[in-house]
């Protein structure tokens, strides 16, 4: 399998940024990494040898962009003000930064830029679920396992405008029905699942909220409630990816 591990300069965050890049073509795929977790994640944890056989085969690309949670979303005794804005500057550069470089190494190894799919476990779930529903422009899909969609676990009751963009629990619910990123949504494949085993209550809960909200808007999406022994673990996220992640290539 090869491997391009990259730094770029990222004028949204004021640092260089690393990624890893898994594969030599087909279409791409960004994995967001779980809670305080790196870009050499999907390597670590053994979800590059779960992809393995599509990349060898060419049938896509991996592009691990690297999360910066220790300094938002899991900074749980800093301002949540500073934490908020500094999760909207990653935003910032996931969107103007790191999606328009994976378009520019789709094209430059390949000819040509193909859509993205975008997925995730836990923490990373939550991040790709958010990217999607903000920017559907970027992506043809959403794979999101065991993710969180609304801000109460991460900051309790403070709200502003920012938790409120970066909550599509929220931020769907007051979606106008004519709004045109609904449509987007409904030429998209989103996929959203959760175990109800082992330590998956608080995702569960989050997880029918925002099934209900997305039956209110007529959004299309399979949202699948795997059983009472499936937890919230990187062995079931494999399973999970080997049944879902092939409708992606369709």
């Amino acid at each position: 399998m090869e491997t391009r591990y990259m730094t770029h300069y990222s004028g949204s965050l004021g640092r260089e940024m690393e990624f890893k890049v898994y594969g030599h073509s087909g279409k791409p795929v960004v994995f967001v990494p779980c809670q305080g977790g790196r870009f050499w994640d999907f390597e670590s944890f053994g979800m590059a040898q779960v992809f393995e056989p599509w990349i060898a085969q060419g049938i896509c690309t991996v592009y691990s962009v690297d999360p910066i949670d220790n300094e938002a979303y899991a900074d749980l005794h800093g301002d949540k003000r500073r934490r908020i804005e500094r999760h909207e500057q990653w935003i910032h550069y996931v969107t103007e930064e790191f999606i328009p470089m994976v378009n520019h190494l789709d094209w430059e190894r390949n000819g040509y830029v193909r859509p993205i799919t975008i997925f995730g476990a836990s923490m990373g779930a939550m991040h790709a679920a958010n990217l999607f529903f903000r920017r559907p422009e970027l992506f043809d899909g959403v794979l999101a396992l065991s993710g969180l969609y609304d801000p109460n676990l991460f900051f309790g009751d403070y709200r502003d405008e920012l938790i409120y963009q970066n909550s599509p629990s929220l931020c769907l619910a007051n979606m106008p029905w004519d709004h045109p990123y609904i449509g987007l949504y409904n030429e998209r494949r989103i996929i959203i699942c959760v175990g109800q085993g082992a330590w998956e209550d608080e995702l569960l809960a989050s997880t029918r909220w925002l099934e209900s909200v997305l039956r209110s808007k007529d959004i299309h999406a399979t949202v699948d409630y795997w059983g009472y022994d499936v937890n919230h673990d990187w062995d079931w996220w494999f399973r999970q990816v080997r049944y879902y992640m092939p409708r992606f290539f369709e």
